[in-house]
């Protein structure tokens, strides 16, 4: 029986975390970024990515087939209770349910840690992205003009967001 687990990621998940970030990138729908990136570039990644800003991964099979991370959004105090958020999912395991999961389990890392918020920023025709953001209770706020430059073209940039706790 094929069996999904989500856990926090080791140093020993950066050469998949690479691998399915640099699909990512190739893929032109989920950054802004257009240069793959390096083993040395990771782990510098994953050492920023500890404490509060954690990073869990999603195994299939005891394969890593998506992660999701934590990061910060802004480096000035009074945004410490706002987190990044990136979910990445290996091609062919896509819209089978793993972002969902990855989501699911990285937001109760989020409460744990005292967010009281996660943002994001996806491109508007990502749709298989919003989708699943919609699904877990984000919301658009809305979208940057020629945010940035994608293969030499300008592309728009959405921005959503979940409130973590919610008051009465």
């Amino acid at each position: 029986m094929e069996e999904m687990n989500i856990r926090l990621a080791s140093i020993h998940d950066i050469k998949d975390i690479l691998d399915i970030y640099n699909e990512g990138i190739e893929d032109r729908i989920a950054t802004l970024e257009t240069a793959t990136k390096d083993l040395d570039y990771m782990i510098n990644w994953f050492h920023k990515h500890q404490d509060r800003y954690k990073v869990i991964v999603a195994e299939y099979n005891g394969k890593v087939v998506g992660w999701a991370s934590l990061n910060q959004y802004n480096n000035r105090e009074v945004y410490n209770g706002v987190a990044d958020l990136s979910v990445y999912i290996k091609r062919s395991y896509r819209g089978k349910g793993f972002g969902g999961r990855l989501l699911s389990i990285i937001e109760n890392f989020a409460k744990e840690n005292e967010f009281h918020k996660i943002v994001l920023s996806t491109f508007p025709f990502n749709q298989l992205g919003q989708g699943l953001y919609k699904k877990n209770g984000f919301r658009e706020v809305g979208v940057f003009w020629n945010q940035g430059k994608l293969d030499g073209e300008f592309v728009d940039v959405m921005v959503m967001e979940k409130l973590l706790f919610l008051e009465d």
